[in-house]
C-alpha cells in the first residue's frame, strides 16, 4: 500500500473514534469472494446465522461483482454492496464506506474469507470496529505478509481451518462448526425448492449452455460443444447464455450460434433460475453460471480445468449432489488456483484443451 494511502486510513480512523450510540447489535459478515464463491456460500450461511441473536440485524458485505448472485441468500440476510475497485482507488468512497460501517455499530463481525487482501476486506474489518471479531487463520500470502501479521490484532478469535488445499465449503462448514458450537453433517450444494423460483413453463425440451468465460484460457473449443451437441437428442433445444454482447465479443462461437436450433439468452442470474429448474441439462465451462446449475437442481455437466482441484471443482463427494458431473483432464501441476506455468495451446490452458470429448458425451448421455 502506498505510505500516503496508509497515512490517509489512519487519520480517517482516528477521525471516527467519537462515541456510538445504544449498544451494539447486529452481525457482520464480509465475503469478498465473486459470483461463484457467493453462490457456494449460500449452501451454509444458514449455519453462519446462528451466530445472530433472536431478531438480531445480518449484514453480508459482498463485492460489487459477487451480489449478483446474493439472491441466493436466505431471506433474513440484507446484503451490504461494496464496489472494491473504487474501495482501492477511490478515497472519498473508502472513506465514507469505513464511516457507514462504523456508524452501524455492530456487535459481531465475522469474515468468511480464507484469502484476504489487508488492504481491502481486512481494512473493511478494522473500519467497523467491532468488539469481537472472528475469522479464520489467513491463507499466506507473501507479498503481504507484514501488512496480514499486523492485522492479527483485529481478531479476538481465529480458527485453523486446516490445509492450504481443502473444498470452500467443507471449509466453511468446519468454520461455522467452530464458530457457533455445534457439529453437523457436511452440506450438499443443492438450494432448497422453497428458496428458488417455480420452474419456467416451457413447450419444448431443451438445454442450457454456457461456453463463455471472463477468462478465455477455461473457454472449451467450439468444436467439443458441437460434439455434445450433437449427442443430444435431436428435437431438443439448446439455449447458449452469457453476458449482453459476449456472443458478438466470440466469434468463433458465431457457426454454433448459427444452428436453427441454438438461441442465445443474455439473461440476469436470477432471472435464468427459473428457466434453468426446467432444462434438461446444463452444460457448462467453470464459471458461476456451472455453480448456479447446479444449485438449482438442473442436471448439469461442468467441464473444468484442473486449476482448482481439491479447493472448488470438482466438489468434495460429500456434497456433491445428484445432479453434478464434473469432467476435467488431470495434470501434474493440478490445484494451481488459475496461475497457470504452462504455454496456452490453441489459447486455453493445456487441461482444458485436452479435454475428451467422448468423456463430455459420456457424462452427458448418464444425466439424460
Amino acid at each position: 500500500m502506498p505510505r500516503l494511502q496508509a497515512l490517509t486510513d489512519y487519520l480517517d480512523a482516528r477521525s471516527r473514534r467519537w462515541p456510538r450510540d445504544g449498544e451494539p447489535s447486529g452481525v457482520l459478515f464480509i465475503s469478498s469472494g465473486g459470483l461463484g464463491d457467493t453462490i457456494l456460500l449460500a449452501h451454509v450461511m444458514e449455519r453462519f446465522m446462528a451466530l445472530a441473536k433472536d431478531d438480531e440485524p445480518i449484514t453480508l458485505l459482498l463485492r460489487r461483482d459477487g451480489a449478483k448472485t446474493a439472491f441466493l441468500m436466505p431471506d433474513r440476510i440484507t446484503p451490504l454492496v461494496v464496489d472494491f475497485n473504487r474501495l482501492r482507488k477511490d478515497r472519498a468512497y473508502r472513506r465514507d464506506t469505513a464511516r457507514e460501517l462504523y456508524e452501524t455499530n455492530y456487535r459481531l463481525a465475522v469474515t468468511l474469507d480464507y484469502l484476504r487482501h489487508p488492504h481491502l476486506d481486512e481494512f473493511l474489518l478494522g473500519a467497523a470496529a467491532v468488539r469481537e471479531t472472528i475469522g479464520m487463520v489467513v491463507r499466506p500470502w507473501a507479498k503481504y505478509e507484514k501488512a496480514l501479521n499486523r492485522n492479527r490484532a483485529l481478531f479476538t478469535r481465529q480458527f485453523d481451518s486446516g490445509p492450504l488445499l481443502l473444498d470452500k465449503v467443507v471449509r466453511w462448514a468446519r468454520f461455522a462448526d467452530w464458530a457457533t458450537g455445534t457439529k453437523q453433517p457436511l452440506p450438499v450444494c443443492r438450494i432448497p425448492d422453497k428458496r428458488l423460483p417455480a420452474p419456467a413453463v416451457a413447450d419444448t425440451s431443451y438445454v442450457m449452455c454456457q461456453g463463455f468465460s471472463a477468462v478465455k484460457g477455461k473457454q472449451v473449443s467450439p468444436a467439443l460443444f458441437a460434439k455434445a451437441f450433437d449427442a443430444l437428442p435431436p428435437d431438443w433445444n439448446i439455449v447458449m447464455t452469457g453476458a449482453p454482447g459476449e456472443d458478438a465479443a466470440n466469434p468463433e462461437f458465431a457457426d454454433l450460434l448459427a444452428r436453427p436450433n441454438i438461441s442465445y439468452d443474455d439473461d440476469t442470474f436470477e432471472g435464468l433460475v427459473p428457466k434453468l429448474r426446467a432444462a434438461k441439462l446444463a452444460l457448462s465451462v467453470d464459471t458461476a453460471f456451472m455453480h448456479l446449475a447446479i444449485a438449482a437442481g438442473t442436471p448439469t455437466v461442468g467441464l473444468a480445468s484442473a486449476a482448482y482441484v481439491d479447493e472448488i471443482v470438482p466438489y468434495a463427494d460429500e456434497i456433491t449432489p445428484p445432479n453434478a458431473r464434473f469432467v476435467y483432464h488431470d495434470m501434474p501441476c493440478r490445484s494451481c488456483l488459475g496461475d497457470c506455468s504452462l504455454p496456452p495451446e490453441d489459447g486455453r490452458f493445456p487441461c482444458i484443451a485436452r479435454l475428451d470429448g467422448d468423456e463430455i458425451v459420456a457424462a452427458i448421455k448418464s444425466m439424460i
